[in-house]
């Protein structure tokens, strides 16, 4: 802890985050392999001295300002300034001294994509605030806290993935998590001639807190199920596929299928992509798309089309919906020599399909949270 407060006027940046695959198994207690992006969300701190936070956005008009000695709660009407305020409220509640400030964000990060703009700016608020009075701020520990205001203030039970990837990304690596022991291992990335294409559907993701919350809840029901048979199996990731047979109702079957699975999944692609293996890593993101839309069913038809177009074209060596869906990205993995024909024909195809204009953005893997400036 430092003595004093620095008054400088600092500049913090924290990346979207998008998962390679393992999607939905981390409330599972399973492996995800996500990655830090190079585009995120950006902070300018501003020390004040007047007991309060103000909150700006470059690219919202709404301006929250907020007296410290009040006590906070979600309110729809604060839209975005809800993720910042209800960092806020929690650090508070653990006595985390935070200073009068004001701070304006600004994004790069298309919104509602499913790059976790929502664990960015709580993982960037957190650290921004506590790295004025702490140093060496243990990043498991910020992840699972940040988690924890998405699951409480929030409301969305979210699992670790999204707040610990953005928390301890690493350029040029992603991230073999763990998510019932919260330990992870970084795994090359080498894409040579390839490249990490984000295709996103531009459509808003309306449902995707009830949604979301539903198909944690099946899984847990799945969980339960088949304790009755296996009552030492800590998570549904731990489960052997032929356990599922236990499971008389055909959903919650197919929720579990697409857990185990996945999880298998996430294993495989970690073997083939330290030997370099790009095209085996292409099929298994194929058939994680398969899995989430036939079993999962998070997917629609936008993604669907954006993801079925793109495997089509010669030269995309996998294609998959990434994040909560609902809308929102998918992933391509493509040779840089047909990224351009691949763009033009997915675009014309999902316009003509859906009176949509669908956006593009070829990415790279990037470190987590951090000062830019002072």
């Amino acid at each position: 802890m430092c003595a004093e407060m620095s008054k400088a006027v600092k500049k913090y940046f924290a990346p979207g985050r998008v998962n390679l695959i393992g999607e939905h198994i981390d409330y599972n207690g399973g492996l995800v392999l996500p990655a830090a992006l190079n585009i995120g969300i950006s902070a300018t701190y501003i020390p004040q001295s007047d007991n309060k936070i103000v909150l700006r956005s470059a690219t919202h008009s709404l301006v929250k300002e907020i007296n410290l000695s009040d006590t906070f709660s979600f309110n729809p009407q604060n839209d975005w300034t809800n993720y910042p305020i209800g960092i806020i409220e929690h650090l508070k509640r653990e006595n985390h001294y935070i200073p009068s400030c004001e701070v304006i964000f600004e994004s790069n990060l298309p919104e509602g994509s499913g790059l976790s703009s929502s664990a960015a700016i709580e993982v960037l608020t957190a650290f921004m605030l506590l790295s004025q009075t702490e140093s060496n701020i243990n990043r498991t520990w910020l992840a699972e806290f940040c988690q924890q205001v998405e699951n409480e203030f929030i409301d969305v039970k979210c699992g670790i993935m999204d707040q610990y990837a953005v928390a301890n990304g690493k350029k040029d690596n992603a991230l073999l998590l763990d998510c019932a022991y919260l330990k992870h291992d970084f795994v090359p990335i080498e894409l040579g001639d390839c490249r990490l294409l984000l295709m996103n559907t531009n459509k808003p993701r309306s449902l995707i807190r009830s949604r979301y919350n539903e198909r944690k809840a099946e899984c847990e029901e799945a969980l339960r199920i088949i304790r009755n048979v296996k009552p030492q199996l800590k998570n549904l990731c731990e489960a052997e596929m032929h356990w599922i047979e236990t499971i008389t109702d055909e959903v919650i079957r197919k929720r579990a299928r697409h857990v185990i699975s996945e999880n298998i999944r996430v294993k495989e692609s970690v073997k083939v992509l330290r030997h370099n293996d790009l095209h085996t890593f292409g099929r298994l993101l194929n058939a994680s798309h398969q899995s989430l839309k036939e079993d999962y069913e998070v997917s629609g038809t936008e993604l669907d089309i954006l993801v079925e177009t793109a495997q089509e074209i010669k030269g995309c060596l996998g294609a998959r919906m990434t994040g909560a869906g609902f809308g929102g990205c998918a992933i391509a993995l493509v040779h840089h020599s047909v990224i351009e024909k691949l763009k033009n024909n997915v675009s014309e195809t999902y316009f003509n399909s859906t009176g949509i204009t669908c956006s593009f953005h070829t990415v790279e893997i990037g470190d987590g949270v951090r000062l830019l400036s002072e």
